[in-house]
């Protein structure tokens, strides 16, 4: 069974719950793609001198033809409909394409002589309108069940007019049924929320003034003044400016700008650390917006393997007594979910280093902010961070996998369950709150809560909102003390050595920070080599017959590179890892490198003699999370100004609101107090260059659309 839905119906439906009824599906009722046919009536005179007309059917071409069984070999069936008589004609099949090419001409016989018998058949002139062409697409298959019917057309011939010539394309419809029609309520009804969105975009010069109006928005003083934060307050719901706003942004590299003029206005308007981004403000949903977008490879490698798992076992982990069925035992479910949530934390926990750049930048910008205007707190600049990272990422990712890509369903609802508990479980864990048990209303999850209530949780929580709020563009000034970020011996290479031999390879103690890279001698000694992050232009593996040592890295830095050897591969793959992330925004970066070493006065690899000689392969360039986003920009900037003219009537009451405030210090009327407006003078001028923009689109698209109706003929393409 199933629900269709015109396309010109859409829009009568969108953002309503409609009940729609459900019909069956047959194979001959689910049809694609379109038909171009040409049609011309022509008059022949015979051998006796009677005048009649034979129509000329020319089938062009198709487009989008269904793929039946992995294949699509079309022809073409043409007919003449009408009383007695059923000429049907056929073109060529095509071979493996569904947009096939045919342009054959067929002819049909019309008006016939009246010496014919009139019991075979005798239409005058005047019955030609009653005739009608019939073209049916088959798919030629080798199966003995026959051809498969791909969708047809019937044009009556009264479609050729006073000019006797008709050229157009048409749909494909499904075929007759000539069965018993089947009620509509026997089938029962499907209630759909359709939300249908239909974009006319312009070539990009068109969006040229108000595209460059919202992009300057992190510069306006006081930001509340910018025409993106102005979006934000005329819009019915923030969520509607956050998504083209975002967008816009993302493609054009500004959005950690952007973000970080509203969330550092939005922390100075609040008043207790406790509250900080806790509301459905537009810095909250611009910051949500940017993780799915940014954050849907980094939620896939970190949480999809045990989404998967714990979807696939069906393990039982309910712990409330009064919903714990007769065959399960407590102690074993609260184990079951224990160990879920226990390696689910460690992912995440684990899972820095592969946060993408632009989140980084973003979580940094938020500690500054919440750091400087709390400096009391010491929590808060966790708090600004774990509100989002946690709070709104990875606990609703767990919590509706579905909407996140993580299943390609929703889960049923045992398992749905589960991930509810462990959703609640590590929001709670990365909320760093005083007294973690009273943050569950329920007295069963604050039982389970005690199995986490140990230092080495909140340790792993720092540690890890530590690293994912300080790489990037960060100032090391801005940071008090250096992070650890990793640590372990490993055997490196001494560097400036040229002689091939294992006395060139020793034993060292290394350690990561966010300010410097460096060796010691032992775990406690001082640093015998200090690199600055700054100085890392690269960190590549090096290629095994280098010196025959497997599980080498190397780390470039301007003037050579040190050679390394973890334990294991999977450790140094780790410390590749970190040491790009960490590096990875240096303004210096290589995009080349030597993947051999350099020995015996030549690169093993391209065999070049200089040892500044530019590497001969391109460098992996960073982690896979950081992804270029596919984004139309004109798109979104019409998407934008779409909502301003919806909004109109609240960017006029928005501007009377400013003059008001300008010249009046007293009570405000009520339709103005739903603004939040700093400084009436700065948000006028903006309001009034942002009413121009979309008069002048407005006006643009009025034309297009006048024109569009003037030159649109029935049957074009």
């Amino acid at each position: 069974m199933s629900v269709s839905v015109k396309k010109e119906d859409l829009q009568r439906y969108h953002g309503k719950d409609t009940w729609f009824p459900l019909r069956h599906v047959s194979a001959d009722s689910e049809v694609q793609g379109k038909v171009h046919i040409e049609l011309r009536l022509s008059e022949v005179i015979t051998d006796s001198g009677v005048v009649c007309h034979k129509l000329a059917t020319r089938v062009l071409e198709c487009q989008g033809l269904p793929i039946v069984n992995g294949q699509c070999d079309p022809y073409a069936a043409v007919s003449l409909l009408g009383p007695s008589r059923s000429e049907a004609k056929k073109t060529k099949v095509k071979r493996k394409t569904n947009n096939p090419q045919f342009d054959e001409t067929f002819y049909f016989e019309v008006t016939r002589p009246l010496s014919h018998t009139k019991r075979q058949f005798d239409v005058e002139e005047e019955g030609v309108d009653k005739l009608a062409l019939r073209v049916d697409l088959w798919n030629a298959s080798n199966l003995k069940f026959g051809d498969e019917f791909l969708g047809g057309v019937r044009v009556p011939l009264r479609a050729l007019g006073q000019a006797g010539v008709h050229d157009a394309w048409y749909f494909l419809q499904p075929r007759d049924n000539g069965g018993k029609p089947v009620k509509v309520d026997e089938l029962g009804s499907l209630r759909l929320n359709i939300v249908y969105t239909e974009d006319h975009v312009f070539p990009s010069d068109h969006y040229g003034p108000l595209r460059d109006l919202m992009l300057t928005s992190a510069n306006v003083k006081p930001v509340s003044a910018s025409a993106a934060h102005i979006l934000g307050e005329v819009c019915r719901e923030k969520q509607e400016a956050a998504i083209p706003l975002v967008r816009l942004f993302l493609h054009y590299g500004n959005i950690l700008p952007f973000l970080s003029a509203v969330a550092h206005a939005e922390v100075n308007r609040t008043q207790d650390p406790n509250t900080i981004f806790r509301g459905n403000s537009l810095t909250s949903k611009c910051i949500d917006e940017t993780m799915k977008l940014a954050g849907n490879h980094y939620l896939q490698v970190t949480l999809r393997s045990m989404i998967d798992e714990i979807c696939t076992d069906h393990k039982p982990c309910e712990i409330d007594p009064v919903k714990l069925k007769e065959s399960e035992n407590l102690e074993t479910n609260r184990e079951n979910l224990r160990q879920y949530v226990d390696r689910i934390f460690n992912m995440i926990t684990t899972s820095g280093v592969r946060c993408p750049t632009v989140m980084c930048d973003i979580f940094f910008s938020l500690r500054e902010s919440a750091a400087t205007r709390f400096e009391v707190d010491q929590d808060v600049r966790y708090t600004a961070v774990s509100s989002f990272i946690f709070l709104r990422f990875f606990a609703p990712a767990i919590l509706s996998p579905n909407l996140f890509q993580l299943r390609p369903h929703h889960p049923d609802p045992a398992t749905s369950r589960t991930l509810t508990l462990i959703s609640k479980t590590i929001q709670t864990l990365g909320s760093l709150a005083k007294s973690k048990s009273a943050s569950f209303k329920e007295t069963y999850m604050a039982a389970f809560y005690d199995y986490f209530n140990e230092q080495k949780y909140g340790d792993a929580v720092k540690n890890f909102l530590d690293l994912i709020s300080s790489s990037g563009r960060w100032n090391q000034k801005s940071i008090e003390t250096p992070i650890m970020l990793k640590e372990g011996f490993m055997i490196k290479r001494a560097q400036g050595r040229n002689r091939f031999g294992m006395k060139n390879f020793k034993k060292r103690w290394f350690r990561l920070t966010n300010h410097e890279f460096t060796y010691h001698k032992t775990k406690g000694e001082g640093a015998l080599c200090r690199i600055p992050i700054e100085n890392i232009l690269a960190v590549e593996r090096l290629e095994e017959e280098s010196f025959k040592m497997k599980n080498m890295f190397q780390v470039i830095q301007p003037e050579r590179a040190l050679y390394i050897q973890a334990n294991n591969c999977v450790e140094a793959r780790d410390w590749i890892d970190i040491l790009t992330k960490v590096s990875q925004c240096n303004r210096k970066r290589l995009s080349t490198y030597h993947p051999s070493a350099y020995l015996n006065g030549h690169w093993l690899c391209c065999k070049m003699s200089a040892d500044t000689e530019p590497g001969c392969t391109p460098c992996t360039g960073g982690l896979p999370a950081n992804i270029q986003l596919d984004v139309d920009g004109d798109r979104e900037a019409e998407r934008i100004y779409c909502l301003f003219s919806t909004y109109m009537d609240k960017l006029v009451n928005m501007q009377e609101a400013c003059g008001s405030r300008s010249v009046y210090d007293g009570p405000e009327q009520e339709e103005y107090s739903c603004f939040l407006i700093d400084d009436p003078r700065e948000t006028y001028k903006t309001l009034r260059v942002i009413i121009s923009s979309v008069q002048t689109l407005e006006q643009q698209h009025t034309k297009y659309k006048r024109d569009m109706f003037r030159k649109t003929k029935i049957g074009s393409q």
